[in-house]
């Protein structure tokens, strides 16, 4: 059967979305906020995929709730020369209105503009400015969303400061990962950006730290007195975080071989996770005291060899219905060739600690897989002194990020009937 892309899934869990968007109509706004403000969010990259399958749709569904101030504007800012209307008609497929809701869409369009440029010319900035200027109000907020890949990031960062830092009210800078392509240009884009800007107007942003499930690790670990005591290598045998994604690059490859899937997912969307379950408690859920328990276990990791990581490349299905999976990496048109790139990852840490000395933790990822799933799964050891003649397994706490975020325990419960047969059971 034919996979359908994310343009074509529906929209996720309602329930839980609506219990987010109830939670975010309950964030206080500072009563230092001037009645007068403006807001302006600036989309760079606006003609990209990311723009199309993520921020539109994500800007669309916050002006639908009215959980963006009112009057918001929205800039879209690429080099590709488009007007509102042919932006409106890329982004078709991901920008929906339900049935009664077709009214909103054409007000949240006509909040949209777009202004063509380079991301190197200062002119093509002053521009930006200029316009932001006319549809700006008292005390004009500027947000700045750099949809962008990384080569730029430094230049448009730079052009920012020069031209369109706002005169009257706060601007922010959200940087969305890859941050960097090794150590030496992660310190390299850091020492920069500090340059430029202080701490409080910049965002990293890790967009998998949003999902519901990664930031409930937290509430389940340290608001739970059922897991504290078993939380450790007493108790524990291993853990596998897993990340799978069913298709390929999808005509992407091009940027994809750039970076592969170390860079992609593994080394920021595994290692979030990765911290979140290893680290210590925190002294509270502030922001920098949940970095810093992070950052120690970070320290305490030996460093990866060779012989611990396993690292692949997808070859294409010849039997498959999908004409997407019948493709191998090589072969897609925009794939380099000879590419050496890896399509999939799997390495082994160890954690040189108290609390996790001899416990491996088993990151994999990988696209063009037999399913779409991310999970951290958690195995316990074997239980001591068995006296089911062999018939126990291994107690697993399974965190499912997605699809179908859940949280669930295997283990072990008697047979129906007068034997003493076990069998393993999920509770959910």
């Amino acid at each position: 059967m034919p996979l359908r892309t994310e343009s074509e899934c529906p929209e996720g869990n309602p329930e839980g979305l609506k219990l987010l968007r109830d939670s975010l109509k309950k964030v206080q706004i500072s009563t230092n906020s001037p009645t007068d403000a403006s807001h302006v969010f600036v989309v760079f990259g606006a003609s990209g995929d990311l723009a199309r399958k993520k921020i539109y749709p994500t800007l669309w569904a916050l002006y639908r709730d009215s959980l963006v101030p009112k009057g918001t504007q929205i800039f879209g800012y690429a080099r590709s020369k488009l007007s509102v209307s042919q932006l409106r008609e890329k982004c078709v497929g991901t920008v929906k209105a339900k049935e009664g809701e077709e009214d909103l869409l054409e007000q949240f369009w006509a909040s949209n503009h777009y202004v063509a440029g380079s991301y190197d010319t200062q002119r093509d900035f002053e521009l930006l400015n200029q316009e932001m200027v006319a549809a700006e109000r008292g005390h004009a907020n500027r947000l700045f969303y750099l949809a962008l890949p990384p080569s730029v990031f430094k230049p448009v960062t730079s052009m920012l400061k020069a031209a369109c830092m706002s005169p009257t009210g706060w601007t922010r800078v959200i940087v969305e990962k890859p941050f960097g392509k090794d150590s030496a240009s992660s310190a390299d884009l850091s020492d920069h950006l500090k340059k430029l800007f202080s701490e409080e107007q910049l965002y990293r942003i890790d967009h998998y730290l949003g999902k519901e499930m990664v930031q409930n690790l937290i509430s389940l670990r340290f608001g739970n007195m059922i897991f504290g005591p078993t939380w450790n290598r007493d108790s524990i045998a291993n853990v596998n975080i897993t990340f799978k994604e069913p298709f390929g690059t999808k005509g992407r490859g091009g940027y994809f071989d750039e970076f592969g899937i170390i860079r992609d997912v593994m080394q920021n969307h595994l290692v979030q996770l990765f911290c979140l379950t290893a680290m210590e408690k925190p002294v509270s859920t502030s922001p920098d005291d949940i970095r810093d328990e992070k950052v120690k276990v970070l320290k305490a990791i030996s460093s990866l060899t060779l012989p611990s990581c396993v690292l692949g490349q997808y070859c294409g299905d010849p039997d498959s219905e999908d004409p997407d999976a019948r493709l191998g990496y090589l072969e897609d048109p925009t794939v380099p060739e000879g590419s050496s790139c890896p399509t999939f990852a799997a390495a082994v840490l160890k954690i040189n600690n108290e609390r996790w000395d001899g416990v491996p933790f088993m990151l994999k990822c990988g696209k063009a897989l037999n399913e779409r799933k991310a999970e951290v799964r958690i195995q316990y050891k074997d239980v001591p002194g068995d006296i089911f003649n062999g018939g126990t397994v291994r107690n697993e706490l399974v965190i499912r990020v997605q699809p179908n975020e859940s949280v669930y325990v295997k283990v072990m419960t008697k047979t129906p009937g007068m034997s003493f047969n076990l069998q393993e059971t999920e509770l959910d």
